[in-house]
């Protein structure tokens, strides 16, 4: 692997690990027994670069590389051996922030590297950092980020669109990718942070 894909991959573990993070900390608010955690931890790990990989026609990363289920395996029993209740939400907001930035640039990468034209690669990012959490919370019984009017979509479209510009002028994909990351991340941290939103439709008069 040359450095620029090891990189990536380190990057598309870190992302799956935190997202699977996310997944256990959900069946943890939910006082869920092990297996549920490694249900959720795993299907929030992998759902969004699943959908990704299934809509641009590529082998399902997990499938060939089981490292990542042991990643949210691993993860799932990591959650549950901390316990603990008060940090859970805050630590779960953060750290789906981090994931979501993550996955976007990772899944834009993949689109990119297979020969995807960079406004559907753009998409796939956004898909990619979206579907898993959007599972996750269908599973829960929580609102699910689509139906809340807060910047969460924004932010991922955000690094997947900053990433596939740079990476499109020629900018080294590595740079390209971190400065994506960073872009959402802080579009996502400010919602949380400040409660920042999108203009809601205009109510009727």
């Amino acid at each position: 692997m040359t450095a620029l894909e090891t990189a990536f991959a380190v990057f598309d573990y870190a992302a799956v690990a935190v997202f699977a993070a996310t997944g256990a900390l959900a069946a943890a608010r939910r006082r869920d027994d092990i297996v549920t955690f490694a249900f959720f931890a795993a299907i929030t790990g992998v759902g969004g670069g699943t959908l990704r990989d299934v809509l641009i026609d590529a082998p399902v990363f997990w499938i060939d590389s089981p490292g990542y289920l042991i990643v949210c395996l691993g993860v799932a029993v990591a959650v549950w051996m901390v316990g603990g209740r008060g940090w859970r939400m805050g630590a779960l907001l953060w750290l789906d922030a981090v994931g979501m930035a993550a996955y976007a640039v990772v899944g834009a990468a993949k689109a990119l590297s297979l020969g995807v034209h960079p406004i559907p690669a753009t998409v796939m990012g956004v898909l990619t950092a979206a579907f898993g959490g959007i599972i996750r919370d269908v599973l829960a019984g929580e609102p699910s980020v689509l139906l809340r009017r807060e910047i969460y979509v924004t932010a991922a479209l955000l690094a997947a669109a900053v990433f596939v510009a740079l990476a499109s002028l020629g900018v080294d994909r590595l740079v390209a990718g971190g400065v994506g990351f960073v872009a959402g991340f802080a579009l996502r941290a400010g919602a949380l942070r400040w409660g920042w939103t999108l203009p809601a439709f205009g109510k009727a008069s």
